[in-house]
């Protein structure tokens, strides 16, 4: 006969945290987390419009003391925090010769040291926790060259090199770290960079035909990759990057 207990949502009892979590991929992770039963603090820069059964909480990964603030407030008004998502990020376009310095130091601080600043504050409360789990959100960046991705590539290769980092130093603290790293996904901040350009249709095209799948990933397909590895049934799954990407880091289809 099968436990009772395997039939419960797999984050019943578990509190989760989702920055960048207003729209897009953490938006999807935020509600498919809740779906499977967790608690779920939403942070973003702008939280108007986070849907129900979400508990939004604005919050500035740039900011020290303000995510130091916010974790602190979302553990004490939701019980604690067993599942950190790290999804804030920002983009950047263009070659090494493009970006100036703050612009480079701009997009190092959102991707990365937002990453270090919102897990350092969470690490007290996901010491206590019986299910801890960080995921951070890389990119197919980390992974394959882009033209004109320099400093964003370069802030995803060091989430990269950072997940596996913190797993090592937390793993025997009973807190796993894993990453996700998407291929050019269907958001609307893809979105707003395709109204820019000249012919969007085209650019469309030529993205959706760079993945071997032959069309953008999903924030759902994403979402359903953060919550596997946040999920305590993956309780041997530590210091991995889950590539949701159609393909396009592990092959090539012949021209």
């Amino acid at each position: 006969m099968s436990d009772p207990m395997d039939m419960r949502p797999e984050f019943e009892g578990l509190v989760a945290v989702v920055t960048g979590a207003a729209s897009g991929i953490g938006l999807a992770t935020a509600l498919e987390l809740a779906r499977r039963g967790a608690t779920v603090a939403a942070a973003d820069l702008n939280t108007t419009g986070v849907p129900e059964p979400l508990h939004a909480y604005e919050c500035d990964v740039s900011d020290g003391p303000g995510v130091t603030r916010t974790v602190e407030r979302i553990a004490r008004e939701l019980g604690g925090i067993d599942v950190l998502v790290n999804n804030a990020g920002i983009g950047a376009q263009g070659t090494v010769a493009d970006n100036d310095d703050q612009e480079w130091l701009r997009v190092l601080d959102v991707n990365v040291v937002g990453i270090a600043r919102m897990s350092a504050a969470a690490l007290p409360h996901l010491r206590r926790s019986r299910a801890a789990a960080i995921v951070n959100t890389a990119s197919i960046a980390a992974l394959v060259g882009l033209p004109r991705r320099a400093a964003y590539s370069a802030s995803k290769g060091a989430v990269l090199a950072l997940t596996r980092a913190m797993a090592a130093d937390h793993v025997g603290e009973g807190i796993r770290v894993n990453c996700v790293s998407p291929g050019t996904a269907d958001t609307p901040w893809v979105q707003r960079l395709l109204a820019r350009t000249d012919d969007p249709a085209g650019e469309l095209a030529r993205l959706s035909a760079r993945q071997p799948t032959g069309r953008l990933v999903t924030a759902d397909e994403v979402a359903q990759a953060i919550a596997y590895l946040a999920s305590p049934r993956s309780g041997s799954v530590t210091g991995i990057s889950l590539s949701v990407d159609g393909g396009m880091a592990g092959f090539q289809l012949p021209s």
